[in-house]
């Protein structure tokens, strides 16, 4: 008993530790900075077909998001100012930057809504279609390995992800940092 006694707080702390360690390996993306990223093709919201290959040559952000996600729709306005700051930017090795936003939903018509709602002032938005909220079993999310949302994924100018993660914070110095100088950027 006396056994219990000595060691049962310092087990529990273990346990709790162990918990939340094994939790942050666990939701951290498959894919990781250098790999190409997966292949992303799907229908817009506006029904015009995508392929993400046809961006190669910008900057992309694939932005995996939710019209469900408090978090999600709190980083929208950081999002369409990186979008505005960068859309027709002059990189020291791409043109311009892409925000490619992918919507794990169940419902089209509250994504749609959402988008409009929200201002989100780019083309590219695509559904990836869940049937669970708790572990994002949607396709796209499935290829790169996203286990929550926000999760955002920056590629280079031929397909390879760059950076994982990123606050929009982040990717301002990043996307700052790469500008052509002289290229009428500010």
């Amino acid at each position: 008993m006396a056994f219990i006694k000595k060691y049962s707080f310092p087990l529990f702390l273990a346990l709790i530790a162990f918990y939340f360690i094994g939790k942050y390996f666990y939701m951290q993306p498959k894919v990781i900075n250098g790999e190409d990223a997966p292949r992303i093709t799907g229908k817009l919201l506006n029904g015009n077909a995508f392929d993400l290959q046809e961006l190669k040559g910008t900057y992309v952000l694939v932005d995996f998001w939710g019209s469900w996600c408090a978090p999600c729709l709190k980083e929208i306005p950081g999002l369409k100012a990186i979008h505005n700051k960068y859309q027709n930017a002059t990189f020291q090795q791409a043109k311009g930057l892409t925000i490619v936003s992918v919507a794990i939903e169940r419902d089209p018509k509250r994504w749609a809504n959402a988008v409009q709602r929200t201002g989100m002032n780019w083309p590219h938005h695509l559904i990836d279609l869940t049937t669970s909220f708790k572990f994002l079993n949607s396709p796209i999310a499935q290829e790169f390995g996203v286990k929550q949302v926000p999760s955002k994924f920056l590629l280079d100018e031929h397909g390879r992800i760059i950076g994982v993660n990123q606050s929009i914070e982040e990717l301002d110095a990043f996307l700052e940092k790469r500008l052509a100088k002289g290229f009428g950027n500010k």
